[in-house]
């Protein structure tokens, strides 16, 4: 038991037991704080201006860190990119449902109106689908901008602007209302006066109704609105997660980024000798008598001559199972070779297999986690290596669910421009539709197929 020594505060000075003795020095120069106290509820908001700011993330700075994560693995750059191509397939264009066949697919009617099929082909369209999908996928979210013309009375561009560049309001505590986007290429810094642009956000649940109230309000003549798409999956009220983050939460993505750079430093640090050859000392006097050669350093150019030939019969592919002849004598005393060559092949303990297996299952389980089935790009199951890829037909099938699959991340880029035609005067029965094109076995007698989706 320690023997304590305490002031007349109570505090322990001086405690010594029969194998230690310890001593208090020093005093707290403040009260701490509370470590159990709750979190301000605000701290991941800040000021720009006076405006009160949601931080995408605690550093405000998760569009620059998703993008930087992205460009670094360049399996979840191409399935992002694959995902964005066939979600856009081939276009969009105008109709109209006219019924439902009995195994209940759409019959559809084109519109041909020449303004929409104009529109639908427009470089305005597919530079916003392209740009909007890009943000939904990396980010999980994208804004759109609608352009109003002078009077207000029609929507004249629709455009998206570089997620990394906007940040939403903290919502109206009366309403829950996210009023306000605020877009800088100052981000993630707080941008200083005059550095940013201030737009208002359409409301979420009916942009359309929203925008006809701001008309009649004379509020909306020659002004811009930001249209807002999110990942409905995330819970996010400001900002969704992108569908891969769940990857990158788990580990996979640095596993991914960690392999190819193990493999690249031991390509470079490796010893690569293919032989240890050990030589007695005495040959060389036998071999090369000093007596036979004028000077130190002719010998030692005889010596590296002899080397060379010997390197020369043991590597390369001229030297390939040629064989290599060495002499040397039996001590008659003890029985044992001397001045004996030694000749061993050396172990190359760099074995990549494992390494492959490791990066084939983080490859795979990044595609999983944004809905692409492996095969599609030829990569195997989890665990598996390059050469799991079960075929065409396995190919065709992935390719067709995943078209089946995206069709409410396709309404979600769609909704833009159902507001662009309906504001400005279209019928309210006027759909938008995709084009795919569907790989086909040769026994249909073509390679490909148009659908309708």
């Amino acid at each position: 038991m320690a023997d304590i020594l305490f002031n007349k505060q109570g505090v322990p000075l001086l405690a010594y037991g029969k194998s230690y003795q310890a001593n208090t020095s020093g005093a707290p120069a403040e009260k701490p704080k509370k470590t159990a106290q709750p979190k301000d509820f605000y701290e991941n908001y800040f000021m720009c201006g006076n405006i009160k700011m949601s931080a995408w993330a605690g550093a405000n700075d998760f569009p620059t860190k998703a993008d930087a994560i992205i460009n670094s693995v360049g399996v979840l750059n191409t399935g992002l990119k694959f995902t964005r191509n066939f979600t856009i397939g081939q276009g969009i264009f105008a109709c109209k449902v006219q019924d439902y066949d009995e195994q209940g697919n759409e019959v559809l009617e084109k519109v041909k109106d020449k303004s929409l099929v104009t529109f639908a082909n427009s470089r305005q369209v597919r530079k916003f689908m392209a740009k909007a999908l890009r943000d939904y996928l990396k980010f999980g979210c994208a804004f759109v901008q609608i352009l109003m013309n002078a009077d207000g009375s029609k929507i004249v561009g629709i455009n998206t602007i570089n997620a990394k560049y906007c940040r939403l309001s903290f919502a109206d505590p009366v309403t829950g209302t996210i009023n306000k986007c605020v877009v800088s290429g100052k981000w993630p810094d707080v941008p200083g006066e005059n550095e940013y642009q201030v737009y208002d956000v359409l409301d979420e649940y009916d942009p359309y109704a929203d925008l006809q109230r701001r008309r009649w309000g004379n509020k909306t003549a020659g002004k811009s609105f930001i249209y807002v798409i999110r990942d409905s999956w995330g819970n996010g009220e400001y900002y969704s997660s992108p569908i891969w983050w769940a990857a990158y939460l788990a580990g996979w993505i640095d596993i991914a980024k960690k392999v190819p750079s193990f493999l690249k430093k031991a390509y470079e640090n490796q010893i690569t000798w293919k032989w240890h050859i050990q030589i007695p000392y005495a040959f060389w006097d036998k071999q090369f008598p000093k007596t036979d050669y004028a000077n130190t350093e002719l010998r030692k150019q005889a010596i590296e001559g002899y080397m060379d030939s010997i390197e020369s019969n043991l590597c390369g592919t001229e030297g390939a199972d040629k064989p290599i002849f060495t002499f040397f004598e039996i001590n008659p005393q003890n029985g044992r070779a001397e001045e004996q060559w030694i000749i061993k092949p050396l172990e190359n303990k760099l074995s990549n297999d494992q390494n492959l297996v490791t990066s084939a299952a983080a490859n795979s389980e990044i595609m999983f986690s944004i809905m692409v089935n492996p095969n599609v790009l030829g990569a195997g199951m989890p665990g598996g290596t390059y050469a799991g890829n079960q075929g065409g037909s396995n190919i065709r099938e992935a390719y067709l669910v995943n078209i089946a699959n995206c069709w409410l991340d396709r309404q979600d880029l769609l909704d833009p421009l159902e507001l662009f035609i309906r504001y400005n005067g279209a019928e309210e029965d006027i759909e938008w539709r995709f084009r795919n094109t569907v790989l086909t076995t040769l026994d249909t007698g073509s390679g490909t197929t148009k659908t309708l989706s």
